[in-house]
């Protein structure tokens, strides 16, 4: 029993601070914002 309780604090500090990192790069991380141009060919418009 007592290595069920390892295992379960081990799984729950790895989500704990997989969880931190998400949140840190969602909230400190600002992505620079720039044009972007894509080119369609016109024989994506015909309808088969």
């Amino acid at each position: 029993m007592p290595s069920l309780f390892r295992f379960l604090t081990v799984v729950g500090i790895i989500a704990g601070v997989s969880y931190g990192v998400v949140f840190a790069l969602a909230n400190f991380v600002n992505p620079k914002p720039r044009e972007m141009t894509v080119t369609i060919p016109p024989d994506k418009f015909l309808k088969k």
